[in-house]
């Protein structure tokens, strides 16, 4: 079984919404997808898609891009982006889901020997907090953060691999260490994916190494729209 992970695909099948707009990387960016998705995953394989799936404001909506996921090769692992207005709780998405198309929101799913955790994160402060808000939204994602690592520790068994998913970068632009990076450290984790960074001028490596923990960008238009090989179980 191999991981892959690509993100930030902001699907809107029924109503389409033009996304060449943002850049060159976005020309007939789907059939990118589509080619490069079949020519890479086996039904046995896992992608992990962390955020930013839908331009759905409902979950009504949302459920023609997600049939559109499922009509893909493998089992789609799919985590909230602060673009996702249509996610709803969690019971009612799973209950709801097509098949082959998870959901993990500040919990944990195991596949296999694979665990994959996370939750949606916030925007990482450079030295001090954009505002008050932004101060207690992060906080409560760090919290978020801590469940979700505190469900895989009770699920991991030896020879368990285990990987995190978080929308945001989980560190500033400096990439400093921050209470996500501390709570994966703590963790033991080896990998970690995360999106929510686009556009021609965006500068962040597609794979930085913090403190012996491998941080992959696999927002779509950065990643040649292609999906991210992370491991292989």
């Amino acid at each position: 079984m191999k991981v892959y992970a690509l993100s930030d695909l902001h699907l809107s099948i029924t109503n389409p919404k033009p996304m060449d707009i943002f850049g060159g990387a976005w020309d007939n960016y789907l059939a990118e997808i589509e080619r490069s998705w079949h020519e890479l995953i086996s039904p046995e394989d896992i992608v992990l898609i962390a955020g930013d799936i839908s331009w759905a404001m409902t979950f009504d909506n949302a459920l023609p891009d997600l049939a559109y996921l499922a009509g893909y090769p493998g089992k789609k692992v799919l985590l909230r982006g602060n673009h996702d207005y249509w996610w709803k709780s969690i019971s009612t998405m799973r209950a709801a889901f097509p098949e082959s198309v998870y959901a993990v929101q500040n919990d944990c799913l195991r596949f296999g020997k694979l665990l994959v955790f996370g939750s949606r994160g916030w925007t990482s402060p450079d030295g001090r907090y954009a505002s008050a808000e932004d101060e207690k939204i992060y906080k409560r994602e760090t919290e978020r953060m801590r469940l979700s690592v505190n469900a895989m520790n009770k699920m991991r068994l030896p020879g368990d691999s285990v990987i995190a998913m978080i929308h945001y970068p989980p560190f500033n632009t400096r990439r400093e260490s921050s209470p996500f990076t501390e709570l994966f450290e703590a963790a033991g984790i080896e990998n970690v994916v995360y999106g929510h960074l686009h556009g021609k001028g965006c500068r962040a490596d597609k794979l930085y190494i913090h403190n012996g923990v491998k941080y992959y960008l696999t927002s779509c238009d950065q990643i040649n729209n292609t999906p991210q090989f992370i491991t292989e179980i």
